[in-house]
């Protein structure tokens, strides 16, 4: 009598009908090459074997990978609708001081950031009383001051969008929020010929929220569309 197991005839019934199952069950496959390693010996090299496990290893690569470009579609796909939820909620106003009151609340509240402010440079002294009232989110600036910001006085070539954490966030930017803000985005804004540029600065206070290796094609749209908006109240 032979002394090998001998598998139960409803099972071994099951395995003769459907053998793709058992060779699309990755732990079954796995069960059957360690048994048959263990009955060839420790001193026989089973190439077959190798190139399994090999196999198997990639394959958890390219899982992972598969995993990771699924996430990162659905993330940008996510930043996508929200940008869009932005734009079309700023679009909303018909009154200047609305308009960017709500930058402050809505606007910043579907982007999901902390602080947001706009930057106007002008070559005027300007007290406006509006202005004034507006400080909460708009700040008058010297010509220059938005390239020097940009830059942190070290010149260089200008980008649309700028990403990067902060140690000391600017008080006359954010006011009382400076203290706390750890990560930026920020868009230079172009009104047009003979117009002074402007900046809309966007504060994070998780340092990781905004870094340079994020893309910026979804901040570079949403500052397309905020210029446009602005062409259309300064004039």
């Amino acid at each position: 009598m032979s002394s090998s197991p001998k598998l139960e005839t409803t099972l071994r019934d099951a395995i003769i009908a459907k053998p793709d199952a058992v060779l699309d069950d990755q732990a079954i496959m796995q069960a059957l090459v360690t048994a048959n390693e263990r009955s060839m010996g420790g001193n026989v090299v089973d190439l077959r074997g190798i190139a399994m496990e090999r196999l198997e290893a990639r394959l958890d690569r390219l899982e992972d990978t598969h995993r990771s470009v699924i996430a990162a579609a659905y993330e940008n796909l996510a930043g996508t609708n929200q940008v869009h939820r932005a734009i079309l909620r700023m679009l909303d106003p018909v009154e200047f001081e609305t308009f960017l009151t709500d930058l402050r609340g809505e606007v910043s509240d579907i982007l999901r950031i902390d602080a947001i402010r706009l930057v106007l440079e002008t070559a005027q002294n300007n007290e406006d009383a509006a202005v004034k009232r507006l400080g909460h989110v708009l700040t008058v600036a010297e010509p220059g001051f938005v390239d020097a910001y940009l830059t942190q006085g070290r010149g260089g070539q200008m980008r649309q969008v700028t990403l990067r954490q902060v140690q000391d966030a600017s008080d006359r930017v954010y006011g009382d929020a400076a203290g706390w803000i750890r990560s930026e985005a920020c868009l230079k804004l172009d009104f047009g010929t003979g117009r002074l540029p402007g900046l809309l600065v966007m504060g994070a206070e998780d340092p990781h929220h905004f870094h340079p290796q994020q893309g910026t094609d979804l901040l570079a749209f949403f500052a397309g569309v905020f210029e446009r908006s602005m062409r259309r109240w300064l004039s």
